[in-house]
């Protein structure tokens, strides 16, 4: 599958965000009810999330949404 920039962007951010608050994929899990296999493969630039998804992961990082949507850190 072809890698996105946009979701590359996206799953650094995430990635960036989960290792600060010293979260491994597991516990997010945990926090999100999102499968691990989701929450790996938008890590890797993978998938096409949907808002629900980007908006839980973003609260259980507390990543503002204004930075989700803009792809800064």
């Amino acid at each position: 599958m072809k890698k996105d920039e946009t979701i590359l962007k996206l799953g650094h951010i995430i990635k960036f965000a989960r290792s600060k608050k010293n979260i491994t994929q597991e516990q997010l899990v945990e926090l999100t009810n999102i499968s691990k296999s989701t929450i790996a493969n938008l890590e890797c630039g993978i998938g096409n999330p949907t808002f629900k998804t980007i908006y839980q992961i973003g609260k259980a990082l507390d990543i503002d949404m204004g930075v989700l949507n803009n792809f800064q850190l």
